[in-house]
């Protein structure tokens, strides 16, 4: 979102430890829907904070009720509400037809939009120039393929933006 120019970025998060390498990556606000209100839901915080929605929003966690929060994060007439998380297996998304009449976009992205044999060498190059860094993206590190599940565990605890495990 920085690189494409945003002026505002509100990261939203149940573990604030992550809230750190948020701004670190161009954050400028911080929520926890934990430590919101009584009976506030997200979605009506981020209203209030921008006064009608924001313009984009990414769901990174493919649970189904966050997807729809970000959905209803979205300005209304013409914001867009993006899906990258995958859901489990079996499981469905679902909003009153209203949050679409009303102007909002809903869809998905696989990849990051990106064609995997043009764009992938292209997105590498641009690594290795230092152009598109992604080491800050990487919290935990193992080695072994014997520590495959303990990398999982990781990441599954909620502490871990991503893991590698070297082989």
């Amino acid at each position: 979102a920085k690189t494409a120019g945003a002026s505002r970025i509100i990261a939203i998060d149940v573990n604030p430890s992550k809230f750190d390498a948020a701004k670190s990556l161009g954050a400028t606000d911080c929520v926890n829907p934990k430590d919101l209100p009584e009976g506030k839901s997200v979605q009506s915080h981020i209203v209030s904070m921008t006064q009608w929605g924001c313009d984009y929003t990414f769901d990174c966690t493919g649970n189904t009720e966050v997807m729809r929060s970000a959905l209803e994060c979205a300005h209304r007439g013409w914001g867009t509400s993006c899906i990258i998380g995958v859901a489990a297996s079996g499981h469905e998304i679902s909003t009153r037809p209203f949050q679409l009449v009303t102007g909002r976009v809903w869809k998905g992205t696989a990849f990051g939009g990106f064609k995997s044999r043009k764009d992938v060498p292209i997105l590498v190059e641009r690594n290795l120039k230092g152009e598109i860094p992604v080491k800050h993206f990487i919290s935990h590190r193992f080695d072994g393929v014997d520590k495959t599940n303990d990398a999982i565990d990781a990441l599954h605890a909620g502490d871990c933006l991503r893991a590698v495990v070297k082989y």
